[in-house]
């Protein structure tokens, strides 16, 4: 059977990531839909998360860098009185312990000490590389490496109930953060141990849920290419809380060709949107020496 051929489509798509399936999979069904020549996402998740998956198509890729900044939030629920090798529910059990009668002041005690700023120790069951090799793969043949703590960034944590041994909470976090380590620290603040039982992503900045669809829905409309590209977010859309910088015809050439070019935005310094003709997108400029807009990244729209 011949496959169709590919074809030049630009936008964002935010998908519903099912359970089960690693973005880059879920990813490679999205492309094969909308038959995308190419095509990156904002940002992974793991196989046992669900939600929120930018999916980028065509020139839309090379704002991927933003949403890899971005804030995320999320929901999660963590099992009390279980610590697990993975720190989720997908590993061994290390340890069980009691979990003591919890009320809601002393959870709420706990959660206050891991908002704001906190250092934080990436798990060996992560996609950091240590000489080239991911550390998961070095964890899966038992071995364990000295990893650096790094501080993150918990802008919210909220808690949303805590039953038994259940715990869940919503939290919205900077770059880096692994909810599955945020979860074994709470429970190991609780004096318990905890791991991660279930993880939704219902915010990448600017991006939430409202607008999110299934694989099964793409599925369905398949064969209607408009109607798919009609799913999509403006390539723009992830920076639309950036100034915007319009060009006149003359130097939004020039800065498409990579070159500097005078405006008259002097009252703006540092990363803007660039457009031409009052409406087309041209890329992503920074704003130098009162006016001067350096191009970052040009855009082939």
């Amino acid at each position: 059977m011949t496959r169709p051929p590919r074809r030049d489509v630009h936008g964002v798509l935010l998908l519903d990531k099912p359970l089960g399936l690693s973005s880059n999979s879920a990813l490679q069904v999205v492309k094969g839909i909308f038959r995308a020549r190419k095509a990156g996402h904002g940002g992974s998740l793991d196989p046992l998360a669900t939600g929120l998956l930018p999916c980028l198509l065509g020139e839309a890729t090379k704002i991927s860098g933003q949403l890899l900044e971005a804030r995320k939030n999320y929901r999660f629920v963590a099992q009390l009185g279980v610590t697990t090798s993975t720190g989720d529910r997908e590993g061994a059990v290390l340890e069980e312990r009691t979990v003591p009668l919890l009320s809601q002041d002393d959870v709420e005690s706990v959660l206050k000490r891991f908002r704001g700023c906190i250092s934080q120790l990436p798990p060996m069951y992560s996609a950091l590389k240590l000489n080239g090799q991911p550390l998961y793969k070095l964890a899966r043949q038992g071995v364990s490496v000295e990893r650096q703590a790094r501080m993150v960034t918990i802008h919210q944590l909220t808690l949303v109930g805590c039953d038994g041994d259940r715990l869940e909470a919503e939290v919205c976090c900077s770059k880096g953060t692994y909810v599955r380590t945020l979860a074994e620290d709470i429970g190991s603040a609780l004096g318990c141990g905890a791991h991660l039982i279930s993880l939704r992503r219902f915010g990448v900045t600017p991006y939430d849920a409202a607008r999110m669809v299934t694989l099964e829905q793409l599925r369905e409309l398949a064969q209607d290419l408009t109607a798919l590209d009609d799913l999509l977010l403006p390539v723009d859309s992830a920076l639309y809380e950036w100034p915007a910088v319009q060009l006149s015809s003359d130097a939004a050439y020039f800065f498409c060709c990579g070159n500097p070019v005078r405006t008259s935005a002097d009252s703006i310094n540092g990363a803007v949107r660039v457009y031409a003709d009052s409406s087309r997108f041209l890329g992503i400029g920074d704003v130098i020496d009162g006016g001067m807009v350096v191009p970052r990244r040009v855009l082939n729209l």
